[in-house]
C-alpha cells in the first residue's frame, strides 16, 4: 500500500522529526492528526501541513496517558474516518551512568519513551485489525541496537521499543498490517533541550556537535523512514554510522563494551561523519 493521502497520526508532531514526518507526508497528500503536548506547535505544523497540500487537525497528547492517546485515535475516526499510519515518535532523553540517575529521571524516560509506545499500540493496533490494512513506525534509536556507555535509562527505553517492534511484527504476521523500528543516529532536533540526569550537559554538547555534522537530518529521516514502511521492512536504521555499529556488533559482540565505552562510541562517530 501506498501511503500516498493516506490518514496519519504522529505523536510529538510539533517538532523535530516528528514535524519533519508530518511535512513528509503532507507532500503525498495525506490527512495528519498532529498530536503534541505542546498546542503551539502542534497546531503550526498543523497549518504547515495544510499549506504543503496535506489536511491536518492539531491535537493535544500526553503520551502517558492512555485515555489521551485513544482520544487521538477517535479525532482520527471523527475527522478522517481512521487511521492507516500511526508513527509513535513522542520522546526523551536521560544521561547519565547507572547507578547515578535518579529513578524518577528513569520513571520519567520510561513513562514517555516506553509506555507512550505502549499506549500508541494500544490505542491504535485493534483499529488497524477490525479495518484489516495498516502500519506503524515506531521510533527507537541506534540507542537500542548499540548500548553505548552513560546512556543506560535511554538506550533501555529504545531497546524496549525495538523488542515490541519486533514482537509486533511477529504477531502481525500474515495480515495486511505492518511493523516498522526506526534507529536514527544524531541528527538536529529539540530533544537535546528537554534531557535530564547527571550527565545531560555532556550529552547536549557532544550531542548538537555530532546532529549538526550528521549528513542525514530530520527530513531525510523522515522521508527514509517512509520509504521503508512502503517496502514492508522492519528495521530501519538510515545512517551510515548506525549501520556500521550494528553490524559490529552482530559480528564481533565480545568486543562492543571496548567499542562503546565512554568516549569510544563518540570518537568512532565523529570520524565516521567527518
Amino acid at each position: 500500500m501506498s501511503l500516498d493521502r493516506c490518514r496519519a497520526v504522529v505523536t510529538g508532531g510539533g517538532s523535530g522529526l516528528g514535524r519533519a514526518f508530518c511535512l513528509a507526508l503532507a507532500e503525498r497528500g495525506a490527512k495528519v492528526v498532529v498530536a503534541d503536548i505542546d498546542r503551539k506547535t502542534a497546531e503550526r505544523t498543523a497549518e504547515d501541513v495544510r499549506l504543503r497540500g496535506g489536511e491536518a487537525v492539531a491535537a493535544v497528547c500526553d503520551v502517558r496517558q492512555f485515555a489521551e492517546v485513544d482520544a487521538v485515535a477517535r479525532l482520527a475516526e471523527k475527522h478522517f474516518g481512521g487511521t492507516d499510519l500511526i508513527v509513535n515518535n513522542a520522546g526523551v532523553a536521560v544521561a547519565g551512568e547507572i547507578g547515578t540517575v535518579k529513578s524518577e529521571d528513569w520513571k520519567w524516560v520510561l513513562d514517555i519513551n516506553v509506555l507512550g509506545v505502549a499506549h500508541g499500540l494500544e490505542a491504535f493496533v485493534p483499529r488497524l485489525r477490525m479495518q484489516g490494512h495498516g502500519y506503524v513506525i515506531n521510533v527507537a534509536s541506534a540507542a537500542g541496537l548499540i548500548s553505548s556507555a552513560g546512556m543506560g535509562p535511554y538506550n533501555a527505553s529504545k531497546a524496549a521499543v525495538v523488542a515490541m517492534s519486533e514482537t509486533l511484527a511477529a504477531e502481525l504476521r500474515g495480515t495486511r498490517i505492518h511493523s516498522t523500528v526506526l534507529c536514527p543516529t544524531f541528527f538536529v532536533t529539540g530533544i537535546f533541550d528537554a534531557a535530564r540526569g547527571p550527565a545531560d550537559a555532556s550529552l547536549s554538547g557532544v550531542g548538537r556537535k555530532l546532529a549538526e555534522r550528521s549528513k542525514l537530518q530530520a527530513d531525510d529521516v523522515a522521508r527514509i523512514a517512509l520509504e521503508h514502511v512502503e517496502r514492508n521492512e522492519l528495521y530501519c536504521v538510515p545512517m551510515d554510522d548506525g549501520r556500521l555499529l550494528w553490524r559490529i556488533k552482530r559480528a564481533l559482540p565480545d568486543a562492543m563494551p571496548r567499542v562503546l565505552s565512554a568516549g569510544g562510541a563518540i570518537k568512532l562517530l565523529s570520524k565516521f561523519s567527518r
